[in-house]
């Protein structure tokens, strides 16, 4: 067993701002951080656009910036958890600029602000188009600077420990004690007990196969607490990015940032129409959902697999300048955008919902935090406004901070069984859980996408229940494996969104069903 006295279960930018926070706080209090991938693999290291600031107050300000998250939002913020994020944004903006993370900057030497979909102002303060890359670099620098800070790369958190796993007196309320993690180089699986642990653990992408996300997004953390009894809410809100690169025979797709659409570039069907107009006043600078239902309205009328992004008529050293990762990974797919129009398509790209948090960021079971992407804060509600992801992640883990700076979570005099996997052998047939993992992935795409309807997600919850036995079989009788894992935590994902789609009767932001539709018109009528 190890004792910690905080545990950090993912290494995206919210689990590293709180370890390294509260690690310069206290430097005799430990910090360990499990991640399954390499220490830097997460979702933050993919984020494109930047963080949504408010620094110009000539031309910006903050109501302007609180009016564009909740109009994205669709009514569903919280506006106090929107006022409170969006003024303590250049606040955490400094504190990453004295961790040393590095920001384009303009020929005044001012920040290179940036517009994306839905904001009002140029306010993305960002690095080329890799600036989740630059925050991940930065934070792991420091990080590393900290000896109480111990990084546990290639780590698999299996499930969190509660009160049912305790085999004697139990407390009243129920709780959280740690981990079971398993080491996978060794397949060791061993405990990790710990005062406090936060879930910092990351989208759930994979769940749809075609995503923006990278092949650890499998909705890890959503599923533990959710196991472990932990209230999950708004889970029907995925939003779909509307241009990730389309490619034929590859799953996980390149994000087009939404940046490049602030820097011009128009979308076009195959007969070369500009569409966006048609379907909302602000054109390409819609918000995700309005553009993605967009995209996904041109397709079936058309049957073709993608639109185009076309920035041809743009300042073409400009856009190198700016997008220099996106121009080079089109080149390496003999995409010349100095004359050819880029084929995207909408994949599934961020969650708005997940394990619901107070301000402080407490789960609704004790010493259980969670921040960042597996969390439903209130901020975003039916859908995020563009680089407010970032954002909400250094604001929630600050709040995590500043709560643990005032109170101690003592370690509880408790026994904690070890894993118990007697009478379980290694999986034989590895293609029982890709066969299963395929079916899934079809399964949420036909039938849990952008546009959604009641039949298609009863159809959905029978034919989930065939795989959820056989997965549930199958992790009865197996050793643990990471693939078997991330499988059964899919499995938990989907069915929180399926079930929770059935019970919202009503459209909103990124939720679109038809069949609430049919009820508004026959309403009217």
């Amino acid at each position: 067993m190890v004792t910690t006295d905080y545990l950090v279960i993912g290494s995206g930018i919210a689990g590293l701002t709180f370890a390294v926070k509260i690690a310069e706080q206290f430097p005799d209090r430990n910090v360990v951080i499990v991640t399954k991938a390499s220490e830097d693999e997460s979702n933050t290291k993919y984020a494109q656009g930047g963080v949504a600031v408010v620094l110009n107050k000539e031309e910006d300000s903050f109501k302007k910036h609180i009016k564009d998250t909740l109009i994205a939002g669709d009514g569903l913020c919280k506006e106090a958890v929107v006022e409170m994020v969006v003024k303590e944004g250049p606040g955490r903006l400094k504190e990453l600029l004295l961790w040393g993370a590095n920001f384009d900057l303009n020929d005044t030497g001012k920040f290179d602000l940036g517009k994306e979909g839905g904001h009002s102002e140029y306010r993305i303060v960002h690095h080329k188009d890799i600036t989740g890359y630059e925050i991940e670099r930065a934070l792991l620098s420091r990080a590393h600077q900290l000896s109480n800070i111990t990084l546990l790369p290639y780590h698999f958190a299996i499930d969190l420990i509660t009160n049912h796993h305790l085999e004697r007196e139990k407390p009243k309320s129920d709780a959280c004690y740690g981990a079971y993690v398993l080491d996978q180089k060794t397949g060791q699986i061993f405990t990790i007990k710990a005062n406090s642990t936060l879930l910092a653990s990351g989208g759930i992408g994979c769940v749809y196969g075609h995503t923006t996300n990278p092949v650890i997004a499998t909705g890890d953390g959503i599923a533990m607490a959710y196991r472990a009894k932990a209230r999950i809410k708004d889970m029907e809100f995925v939003q779909f990015h509307p241009s990730a690169l389309y490619e034929a025979k590859g799953e996980s797709s390149f994000l087009i940032s939404e940046a490049v659409r602030g820097f011009g570039a128009y979308l076009r069907n195959k007969k070369g129409y500009r569409f966006m107009p048609d379907y909302d006043e602000r054109a390409e600078l819609a918000s995700r959902d309005i553009v993605s239902q967009s995209i996904d309205s041109e397709l079936k009328k058309s049957g073709e697999p993608h639109v185009y992004l076309d920035c041809t008529h743009l300042d073409i050293d400009a856009f190198k300048n700016h997008f220099p990762n996106i121009y080079k990974k089109c080149l390496e797919h003999h995409i010349d955008i100095k004359i050819d129009w880029i084929p995207v398509i909408p994949a599934s790209h961020y969650l708005c919902g997940g394990i619901k948090v107070n301000k402080k960021g407490k789960t609704t079971i004790d010493n259980l935090f969670a921040c960042g992407e597996c969390s439903r804060t209130g901020l975003h509600g039916a859908n995020r406004l563009a680089s407010n992801s970032l954002l909400e992640a250094l604001v929630y883990a600050h709040n995590i901070f500043k709560h643990h700076s005032k109170n101690d979570y003592e370690s509880l005099n408790i026994n904690i069984p070890d894993w118990n996997d007697e009478g379980t052998v290694i999986p034989e047939e590895h293609i029982l859980i890709q066969h299963n993992l395929k079916q899934l992935q079809a399964l949420m795409r036909n039938y849990v996408g952008i546009v959604r309807s009641n039949k298609r997600l009863e159809r959905a919850i029978k034919h989930l229940d065939l795989i959820y036995n056989e997965v549930e079989d199958l992790y009865k009788e197996s050793k643990i494996t990471t693939s078997l894992c991330e499988l059964r935590n899919m499995v938990n994902v989907a069915h929180l969104i399926i079930q929770q789609s059935l019970d919202r009767t009503e459209n909103k932001g990124g939720y679109f069903n038809i069949d609430n539709m049919k009820k508004i018109e026959e309403t009217l009528l």
